[in-house]
């Protein structure tokens, strides 16, 4: 998962740039203000100072207030190696205080300007060999989910729409917990000093807590009347407009109306109810099995009826942590077993002796102290009327809220490229990897991966004009460059070279259709109309009209 598909592309490289170069920017003129700001207390005797404390004076202030700590800021303020340490991990944020942890700092801005593409690939493939290794040894210590956390937060957060979806730092919040879970150094499979905290075990419960019930109050806090009781008729539409269609997906769309109300009424319990028997202590482990294991079979469902990337899978993983031992030992042999019962009983026996025991006492204490700290935000949006759907609350995105489909469209459109050489045409089409496009052919099973472009393109349908998608525009006018990294994102480019035969589109546009399953036996797969132009309303668009518009942008 931690490789995507638009690593290696060009339209990405420019993404991860453009985000790097408003970052630097931000940090340098927060840095700016704050040397200004202190070189007036320093001017004016307030560094050695004593300020008032309020009631609302935190602890971190109240230290930085005595004599110590003021003497500690004047020495820190003054650092310029700290300075620039702050610069970089704390400065460099957007507008609402977000940070930006990524590998990609440690390249120069000459390096970005000429090539990013090599160091996006050299993250992406550390975390792939990271994660192989770990599958492949069954097991894996602190230092290695922490550069998988670091690797996956690297693209994230440069990633601009290519990585604006919910999953995103729904995988780094799993992996930052998991950090808390694994021993320190060791890679053994079963671990015999170090078992799965009770408090980590609680927090995925909790984590999993929070992706269904966030999913299912959006829904019905939405405007969106389908999900409403007296409707019910979400699912009519859903598997018809839902982003990646999958081979499966036509039959369960012509399931009768009867049978999608009852889905609707389905998904209303999995995500509002049944999440109750996750994190309530005093049901009994058998409502707590019997809570894992109704989301397990809900998300098999949703893989087996869509292509929702690597979501699903992604959400079974915390279910697992709804069985104790007694209940996953029988998926075991019986000497994997008795292994996994010795480490437990060496751990009891040695009752977390040395100083080792003791510090993973504290991590262990100070990780529950903090999931309850950011947690306090995401349950005040969960409570909220206008509760956000996939928002954070913390600097670094540890704990968030989340939630998917708040509406449901009732048609499906689809943004049709084509690319001519002269004014006259003819207009080819482009087509893509998954994306609907040509009415014969079917739609391909991909779960888990995840063809970022598709489903960018499925957004702008849904977005409105292609002001709201500006990405489109660096799109067009690589297609109409002919860019090879671009396109290998494509299943088909019509002037692409063969046999030595060049051709060169000169114009491009982009038309919109209506897509709907054909439901009668033969002919085509889909039915389209066109409905109009998208891109340009008017006229037709070349190579220098692109340049123009990407630079007034």
């Amino acid at each position: 998962m931690i490789l995507s598909q638009c690593t290696s592309a060009s339209i990405h490289s420019y993404v991860a740039r453009d985000v790097l170069n408003k970052l630097e920017r931000n940090g340098q003129e927060k840095r700016k203000r704050r040397d200004q700001w202190w070189l007036e207390q320093k001017q004016s005797g307030m560094t050695q100072k004593a300020l008032p404390i309020t009631s609302d004076s935190g602890l971190f202030q109240i230290i930085k207030n005595t004599k110590i700590g003021r003497l500690m800021g004047d020495y820190l303020n003054s650092s310029i190696l700290f300075n620039n340490i702050r610069e970089v991990i704390w400065d460099r944020s957007d507008q609402l205080g977000r940070l930006y942890p990524t590998l990609l700092w440690l390249v120069s801005k000459e390096e970005r300007e000429n090539n990013m593409n090599k160091y996006l690939d050299r993250i992406a493939k550390i975390g792939l060999s990271l994660s192989v290794s770990m599958f492949l040894l069954g097991a894996a210590n602190v230092p290695m989910l922490v550069l998988l956390w670091l690797c996956q937060r690297s693209l994230m957060s440069v990633g601009g729409v290519w990585y604006g979806f919910g999953w995103e730092p729904q995988l780094a919040e799993l992996t930052f917990h998991a950090i808390f879970m694994a021993p320190f150094l060791s890679l053994n499979a079963i671990p015999y000093h170090s078992p799965v905290p009770r408090v980590t075990i609680w927090a995925m419960r909790w984590f999993l807590f929070r992706i269904m019930i966030g999913a299912g109050l959006i829904k019905l806090r939405s405007s969106d009347p389908k999900w409403k009781m007296n409707n019910l008729s979400t699912m009519d539409y859903f598997y018809e407009t839902q982003p990646v269609p999958n081979p499966f997906t036509k039959f369960f769309h012509m399931a009768p109306k009867p049978w999608h109300k009852f889905e609707v009424l389905s998904n209303h319990f999995v995500e509002l109810i049944a999440p109750w028997l996750l994190i309530t202590p005093w049901i009994g482990r058998k409502w707590t099995i019997v809570g894992g294991m109704i989301q397990l079979l809900f998300q098999s469902i949703l893989i087996t009826s869509g292509n929702l990337s690597f979501l699903n899978w992604l959400t079974m993983l915390p279910a697992i942590y709804c069985f104790d031992d007694a209940f996953l030992s029988k998926l075991f042999t019986p000497g994997y077993t008795a292994s996994a019962s010795i480490a437990s009983y060496t751990h009891l026996s040695a009752s977390a002796a040395g100083a080792m025991g003791l510090l993973r006492n504290f991590m262990n204490i100070f990780f529950g102290a903090l999931i309850v700290k950011l947690s306090i935000p995401v349950v005040k949006n969960l409570l909220s009327k206008k509760q956000l759907m996939n928002a954070s609350f913390d600097p670094l995105r540890l704990v968030n809220t989340y939630g998917a489909f708040g509406t449901v469209e009732e048609e499906r459109y689809e943004l049709i490229i084509s690319a001519a050489e002269n004014h006259e045409g003819p207009w080819e089409e482009y087509q893509f990897k998954v994306k609907p496009g040509d009415v014969t052919r079917p739609p391909r099973f991909i779960s888990p991966y995840h063809f970022r472009l598709d489903w960018c393109m499925w957004i702008a349908s849904c977005s409105g004009d292609i002001y709201r998608s500006p990405w489109l525009f660096t799109f067009l006018l690589k297609l109409l460059e002919q860019n090879e990294d671009v396109r290998d994102l494509i299943e088909f480019d019509p002037f692409k070279q063969i046999n030595g035969d060049i051709r060169k589109p000169k114009y491009i546009q982009i038309e919109k259709y209506r897509y709907k399953f054909n439901t009668a036996r033969g002919g085509d797969y889909w039915i389209r109309e066109r409905v109009g132009r998208y891109f340009p309303k008017q006229g037709l668009c070349s190579v220098e009209e692109l340049k123009e518009i990407i630079a007034s942008r």
